[in-house]
C-alpha cells in the first residue's frame, strides 16, 4: 500500500481501537486541535521548546506532506462518536537509507500504546520505502518515548548527548 493512502486499525491497552492512517491536508483544524490540547510539558518534550503557536509557514511544513521524503500519520480514535485525532508520527528523509522520526500524542491519550502503533506503522513504510535506519532525538526526561523506541522491536542505540539523547532504530 502506498504511503498516502495507508491506512491500519490497531488496538489500544484499554481495549479501544485506533485508525492509523496517513495524514491529509483536510486534517489540518483536527491536527492543530491535538496540539492545543496538549500540556506545555508534552509540548515542550515534542519540539524540545515552549510553543503555543505555529507560523503558517510551520503549519505547511506538518499538513503538506509528500509521502516520500515526508511521511506523516495520525492516530485517531472515536470520542462522542466522531473520530478525534490524538496522535500523530512522522519521519522525514535527513540522508540516503535514514530519516528522522518523530511523535506526539495529546496527554490524555498517553499511556495507550498510540506511541507504539504509530511506531510501528510508521516502521513498516520506512522499510516498504528502502529506509535502514530510523534516528530520533529525544530529551533525557521523556521515559515514555524512549520506551516507545526501545519497546520496538528494532535494533537500537542510545547515545546520551549533551541535550538529548540520540537514538538509532535499525529497520533492517
Amino acid at each position: 500500500m502506498q504511503a498516502r493512502n495507508y491506512s491500519a486499525i490497531a488496538p489500544l491497552r484499554d481495549g479501544r481501537m485506533a485508525e492509523i492512517r496517513a495524514l491529509r491536508p483536510e486534517d489540518r483544524a483536527g491536527l492543530l486541535a491535538a496540539v492545543g490540547r496538549a500540556t506545555d510539558l508534552s509540548v515542550y518534550r515534542r519540539f524540545f521548546g515552549f510553543k503555543r503557536g505555529f507560523t503558517e509557514q510551520e503549519i505547511d511544513f506538518y499538513v503538506n506532506v509528500d509521502f516520500e521524503n515526508h511521511v506523516a500519520l495520525v492516530a485517531l480514535v472515536e470520542e462522542d462518536g466522531e473520530p478525534l485525532i490524538v496522535g500523530g508520527g512522522r519521519y522525514v528523509v535527513v540522508q540516503p537509507n535514514q530519516a528522522e522520526v518523530a511523535f506526539a500524542v495529546d496527554d490524555s491519550h498517553q499511556g495507550k500504546g498510540i506511541g507504539a502503533a504509530l511506531m510501528h506503522h510508521l516502521a513498516l513504510l520506512a522499510r516498504q520505502a528502502g529506509l535502514k535506519e530510523l534516528i530520533a532525538e529525544v530529551l533525557p526526561d521523556n521515559t515514555a518515548m524512549l520506551k516507545v523506541f526501545a519497546t520496538s522491536g528494532l535494533g537500537s542505540t542510545i547515545r546520551r548527548e549533551p541535550d538529548a539523547m540520540h537514538v538509532v532504530l535499525q529497520l533492517s
